[in-house]
Order: structure tokens, then C-alpha cells, then sequence
């Protein structure tokens, strides 16, 4: 086996299948700490790189969602009976850059990073949400 790292979420999905002797809830909290490694501040400023007189750092907005279930039960079938647990977790996280932060001898300035397409898309929802409230403003009130 390599020294290689495994992505965080391939290790959690490992361990939760190969832990058959913990309970749900142990599985879950495993799964929670690995998923929490990830919030980390190399996730949020990236390294810098230096040209020259130049330091050039990203930064990036994070946004991570979790979710778990677990449960138990018990049957019979027969004359024989029988009790079980189960559970299970994931989660996702998502980035994108926000800004860049340029330090040079002259000082230090941020700069923003614009998406234009989320900028086009939120004007686009703007213009139409007040297109439908200008058109039922327009319209006589019912009943009259």
C-alpha cells in the first residue's frame, strides 16, 4: 500500500463499510471529525506566490453541508427474534474564489473576484420577480 492520501470523504465511506463493531453513532461521529478536518484555513487562503516585489494571495469563500440518519428495530419471524442498527452520513463541500489579496512595497490592496455569471443571473431573477409584481399591479382587483 502507498503512503498516498486518501481523499477525505473516500476515507470516511471506507471506514463507515469497515466498521461493523461500532455502533451507528460512532460511525456518524467518525464520519462528522473526518468531514470537519476539511474546514481547515488552507481552505479558505491559499498559499501565497511571491514574483518579484509581489505576494499574491487567493481567498476563497467555503460553504459545507453535512446530513446523518441512523435507527434500530427489532422483528420476529417465527420463534426467533432479532434486533439491528444501521446509520450512515455524507456531506459536501463546496469553494470559490472571493478575492486576492496583492501586498507589494507600495501596500496592500484586495481585490474582488467577480462571477458574471451569477451577476447576470441575479439581475435576470431581479428583473423578472419585478416584471410579475409590476403586471399584477397593473391589473384591476377581482370582484369589481
Amino acid at each position: 500500500m502507498t503512503d498516498e492520501k486518501k481523499p477525505v470523504a473516500e476515507e470516511a465511506a471506507t471506514e463507515a463499510v469497515s466498521t461493523d463493531t461500532l455502533s451507528s453513532l460512532d460511525v456518524i461521529q467518525s464520519t462528522f471529525d473526518q468531514f470537519l478536518s476539511t474546514a481547515d484555513v488552507s481552505a479558505v487562503y491559499a498559499k501565497p506566490v511571491t514574483q518579484g516585489d509581489t505576494m499574491v494571495i487567493t481567498a476563497a469563500e467555503v460553504f459545507s453541508v453535512f446530513g446523518f440518519g441512523m435507527g434500530e428495530g427489532s422483528g420476529e419471524q417465527g420463534n426467533q427474534s432479532s434486533v439491528g442498527s444501521g446509520g450512515g452520513g455524507g456531506g459536501r463541500t463546496f469553494s470559490r474564489p472571493v478575492a486576492v489579496v496583492v501586498c507589494t512595497p507600495n501596500g496592500v490592496s484586495i481585490q474582488p473576484v467577480m462571477d458574471r455569471t451569477k451577476l447576470w443571473m441575479a439581475a435576470l431573477t431581479a428583473a423578472g420577480f419585478m416584471l410579475v409584481t409590476l403586471s399584477k399591479m397593473r391589473r384591476p382587483p377581482r370582484g369589481r
